[in-house]
């Protein structure tokens, strides 16, 4: 049985009106959410767990941080074959099939008797996970129509805004009060709903005659892809970007992505497996930069709230978690109220004013030191919620709302590989400015407690000021982002010439 979604479908006859989400939009973005919970939720989960790894498999840090690479890596390289793979078998059937790779991995995580079965099951969870976000944008964005695109995104960035701060308080949680076998077996019963539910209330799927598949594409891409960010997340472990072990894979990795720009854009590629045709269209050129710099700058600067509540004022996983969750708040309030505004006045003016609010908010961060109240660094959390819910998706939401037919998911799938590379990189670079920072300026060895507390917030400050400066630059490119509604969308195909 399936939702038959036509009805809801602007300018169909009877469908609802187009500032509005219909029941039939908002039962589809139920199941989409739910399987973007899933993924997303895992990434974070986990990280509260690394510890835990280190005792249970006697290993060391460097060897249990393959728990999270490999899934990073896994859902990294898959994100480019999502495209094709849902042109030629539908998004109905190959989001079940994801979310039932992802329940899979999970059920075998859990059950793992040693680090490498454990990173082994991982890169399989993280095959599925990597193909839940981009087919449930796509999903989402052919049901609702160009009209309702900011609406269905802020939905969308419900998980994506709050996996990272509700992941660790979930974790924490499951390991104090369970096992850690629990952080995966928990993906089980949420994996059969979500099959389920999918099964029930998608849409059935219409394929079209299959595309050739980009093998030479494949090879070059997917690969490049895990390589270079095997090497950027190697950098925050050796402390420099010269060192043989992030170099080699990083070089390797860049030189297989820039040979498959020019494949990618040949003339005898009808079907490359990255469309980068699509940046002929400017909307989406300014939206890729805006979400590449953002991305940078707050998925990288993410990493540094728990760490200063940890390492500076001494708080546990769990309460750190919890000490995060203003920021949830201040998103979960303005998403929607930007999803509405972003398809009525235009997403331009909506993430000029999330970005200069983020802005205010991590100035906030700046200024802090060893003793800096709780009250005021929650307030700067809840300020920049406020911002992130009225930023990253009306970004998506700009590039999207051009696009229609095939290039709908080939558009999705090209903003969540700049997304997934972008945050990798940011996390990389702020690791090394705080490692960095500490090393030099901390002396770890003076026995003296509060001193130490008070170097360590002066790090934080420094790198919380480079946050602050890098946000900030993201005022140029969303200046370029449209602000009036949506119009009709582009024919890329036409344009490019397909």
């Amino acid at each position: 049985m399936s939702t038959d979604l036509s009805s809801s479908t602007p300018g169909h006859p009877g469908a609802p009106a187009p500032d509005k989400l219909d029941r039939q939009v908002l039962v589809v973005a139920g199941v989409v959410v739910l399987g973007a919970i899933m993924s997303i939720l895992d990434i974070t989960v986990v990280s509260v767990a690394l510890e835990t790894f280190q005792r249970e498999f006697d290993a060391t840090t460097a060897q249990v941080a393959w728990t999270m690479t490999a899934y990073t890596l896994a859902l990294a390289s898959v994100i480019p074959l999502t495209g094709w793979a849902s042109d030629r078998f539908g998004t109905k059937r190959l989001y079940l099939i994801a979310i039932a790779l992802f329940a899979a991995g999970s059920a075998l995580c859990a059950v793992a008797d040693s680090l490498e079965v454990l990173v082994a099951f991982r890169v399989l969870q993280g095959l599925g996970g990597g193909m839940l976000v981009p087919l449930g944008m796509t999903i989402l964005t052919r049901a609702a129509g160009p009209e309702r695109i900011g609406r269905v995104m802020a939905v969308m960035g419900i998980p994506m805004l709050l996996g990272p701060i509700f992941g660790p308080i979930i974790g924490g949680a499951l390991i104090d009060n369970a096992s850690w076998h629990w952080i995966f077996l928990i993906n089980v019963p949420i994996g059969l709903v979500a099959i389920v539910y999918a099964a029930k209330v998608l849409p059935k799927d219409s394929v079209e005659p299959s595309e050739t598949f980009d093998w030479l594409g494949m090879v070059l891409l997917s690969p490049g892809l895990a390589a270079f960010l095997y090497g950027v997340s190697t950098i925050p472990e050796t402390g420099t970007v010269w060192d043989a072990e992030v170099l080699v894979p990083a070089v390797v990795g860049v030189l297989l992505i820039a040979a498959f720009v020019p494949w990618a854009l040949a003339r005898s590629n009808k079907h490359p497996l990255v469309d980068l045709r699509l940046f002929a269209n400017g909307t989406m050129t300014v939206a890729v930069i805006a979400m590449s710099l953002f991305a940078i700058a707050f998925f990288g600067a993410s990493l540094l709230f728990p760490l200063y509540f940890q390492n500076v004022r001494g708080e546990g996983a769990l309460d750190a978690g919890l000490l995060l969750a203003p920021q949830g708040v201040g998103a979960m309030l303005v998403m929607p109220v930007a999803g509405v505004l972003s398809d009525k006045i235009g997403p331009g003016k909506i993430v000029l004013a999330g970005i200069a609010v983020i802005t205010v908010g991590m100035g906030m961060f700046a200024t802090l030191d060893a003793t800096t109240s709780y009250t005021f660094l929650m307030g700067a959390l809840f300020v920049m919620g406020l911002g992130m819910g009225a930023t990253m998706m009306p970004i998506m939401s700009a590039a999207l709302q051009t696009l229609r037919g095939h290039t709908v998911a080939r558009g999705s799938t090209l903003l969540n590989i700049v997304q997934q590379v972008a945050a990798s990189i940011g996390t990389a670079i702020f690791s090394v400015l705080l490692t960095n920072g500490i090393k030099n300026d901390v002396d770890m060895t003076s026995g003296n407690p509060v001193a130490i507390a008070d170097d360590l917030a002066g790090v934080f400050s420094s790198t919380f000021w480079v946050a602050t400066v890098m946000v900030a630059v993201v005022l140029l490119p969303a200046f370029f982002l449209p602000r009036r509604p949506p119009a009709e969308p582009v024919d890329q195909t036409a344009l490019m010439g397909h």
